[in-house]
């Protein structure tokens, strides 16, 4: 029977570059638990999803290996940008209630080895791309990365609460990654896939950073709703909702796609939409106070996308 691994005993020490471990406790050899959680797993599960729908949704096929290394490549590359992403925020993920247990914060590795590991894996899910798939496939692959960990991260995130709304290009890339892996080019349908989830991150986001607002606020990440309050954030969740209506049954309209996803998309949208309505048109200035509307519309939001993308997979599979 495997044994779970004990936690970091609580006295104070310091890592390789001379620092105290963010929650002052006792630092411990790093295994593979704690690299392989800088790489925001549950994160990386739509990523992969995403990228893999991409690549069997495109008009061509490419050999099983082949769209298997370009998978593997962008969830490597994903998990290579998470974990310069922690690196980074490792002071800020201290400060929050939410990210607090993150190898980092918790002291069980030091964030030398976090930032080499995230380096490293990044740049050989590129290089790998290149070599195996195509070139134009891994430079897009490094935009993405760049654009989450040092566009988003670096810059926006600190800077404006505008930031989910302009980084959100970030995690809109894997489905475009995908479809070019398959083709060599980009066309209409990848753009507008990437344009689906880059319409869908705010509302995402923001229902959660509703009930997380507390947090940012601590650690003095400008998110909207601590920024503009919640009505305005409520607001914009709602007018994103709107936009995103039309946006998700544009690959129909545009014969990208058949009926199968058409009429999934325009249902599963609507009830985006609704559940948007219930949080932007919600005052919480009654005796309600609870956030069971902003929690279920985040929860929505993950099926959502997963739900969008396998009905266009299936479409592509059984026409009708």
């Amino acid at each position: 029977m495997t044994q779970s691994r004990p936690p970091a005993p609580h006295a104070p020490a310091r890592d390789d570059s001379g620092q105290t471990p963010l929650n002052g406790a006792l630092q411990v050899p790093a295994d593979w638990r704690d690299f392989f959680a800088l790489t925001k797993p549950r994160v990386m599960s739509l990523v992969i999803f995403t990228g893999l729908c991409g690549l069997l949704a495109a008009p061509e096929r490419i050999h099983p290996v082949l769209a298997f290394t370009a998978i593997l490549c962008i969830a490597v590359g994903a998990g290579g940008a998470a974990a310069l992403n922690q690196w980074w925020e490792a002071d800020l993920d201290a400060g929050m209630k939410r990210t607090a247990a993150r190898p980092l914060p918790q002291g069980r590795m030091n964030r030398t080895d976090a930032r080499d590991f995230g380096v490293a894996i990044s740049a050989g899910s590129v290089l790998l791309m290149g070599l195996a798939i195509s070139w134009l496939a891994a430079a897009i692959l490094a935009i993405s990365i760049l654009y989450y960990a040092v566009v988003y991260t670096v810059w926006l995130k600190p800077r404006t609460p505008q930031n989910i709304v302009i980084g959100g290009g970030a995690g809109a890339f894997p489905p475009l990654i995908g479809w070019v892996a398959a083709t060599g080019e980009i066309s209409l349908m990848p753009v507008l896939l990437f344009a689906i989830i880059f319409f869908w991150t705010p509302p995402h986001f923001w229902a959660l950073a509703l009930f997380v607002k507390s947090d940012y606020a601590k650690v003095g990440i400008p998110m909207l709703p601590v920024v503009a309050g919640e009505q305005a954030t409520r607001r914009q969740i709602l007018i994103y909702a709107i936009l995103l209506l039309p946006l998700s049954v544009l690959p129909w309209w545009v014969g990208g796609a058949g009926s199968i996803y058409g009429v999934s998309a325009a249902l599963l949208s609507l009830v985006f939409l609704a559940l948007s309505a219930r949080v932007g048109l919600r005052d919480r200035t009654g005796p309600d106070d609870t956030m069971r509307p902003e929690k279920q519309l985040f929860a929505y939001s993950v099926l959502y996308l997963f739900a969008l993308f396998a009905a266009l997979v299936v479409d592509r599979f059984l026409p009708l």
